[in-house]
């Protein structure tokens, strides 16, 4: 498998889609570095790897700081001797209304959602411009392709994020650095992102909403393992995401 091998950073690694990523990778022969806030619960999923056969090393990151996701970077290199991937998977959700201006929610979403993956690409593009290969892949959501109510700032940030990633796919092929970009846009993935939603009647809607589509994170884990096991010279650089019984 092209898996196999591979050294792997991901974001948001703590929990969710990243959690469920980083075990399949794993499982599959490559080797993680997993990044996010909680230290005991990246410890526990790395030490959970390693007993089972695999290997991973984490780092704690706060993605809105470029210095810090510099050195989760950079401690896959010391750990694992290079990077082929990073999947840049933080994010956070806490939706709302527009007309009720939670100002402070949009500006985090800002800093997560879009500064938290620019941030990510910038810390590998030196790496992967001078070896020549190289693969991002960052999750986006279906709130990037289309328009939601109560979604206005968060599928602003995941609409910036298509974007971003589509042109660095099309700069690499121009100038020949063979890097590889996917972009996924899930839909009702059971994650903790509907645990941070403050506003009470948006909270609420998601989550009958989810109760009734949502599905495991595994199914975006097997998409990104897919994704990185295409031969070097393929990249399918979208996916999109739904349960089967989301309309």
């Amino acid at each position: 498998m092209a898996v196999k091998g591979k050294v792997v950073v991901i974001t948001g690694a703590s929990s969710g889609i990243g959690e469920a990523t980083a075990k399949l990778l794993a499982a599959n022969g490559a080797m993680v570095m997993l990044g996010a806030r909680r230290e005991d619960r990246l410890y526990k999923i790395a030490n959970e790897i390693n007993v089972n056969g695999g290997r991973a090393d984490y780092r704690t990151v706060d993605v809105t700081k470029p210095e810090e996701v510099e050195a989760l970077v950079k401690a896959a290199q010391d750990s694992f001797g290079q990077v082929d991937v990073i999947f840049n998977n933080a994010g956070i959700m806490p939706n709302s209304p527009m007309s009720a201006v939670r100002t402070d929610e949009w500006n985090k979403m800002i800093d997560v959602n879009i500064k938290g993956v620019l941030n990510g690409i910038a810390a590998v593009m030196p790496i992967f411009t001078a070896q020549k290969h190289g693969h991002i892949i960052t999750t986006s959501s279906v709130a990037g392709l289309k328009n939601y109510v109560g979604s206005g700032v968060y599928g602003a940030t995941k609409f910036a994020v298509k974007n971003a990633m589509e042109v660095t796919r099309m700069e690499s092929a121009n100038e020949g650095t063979n890097i590889r970009t996917t972009t996924l846009y899930p839909a009702a993935i059971n994650t903790e992102l509907l645990d941070h939603i403050g506003d009470e009647q948006t909270a609420s809607n998601m989550k009958n909403f989810y109760k009734q589509h949502g599905i495991s994170p595994d199914a975006i884990a097997r998409v990104v393992n897919f994704a990185i096991d295409q031969p070097e010279d393929v990249d399918i650089s979208e996916f999109t995401i739904y349960p089967t019984n989301q309309a």
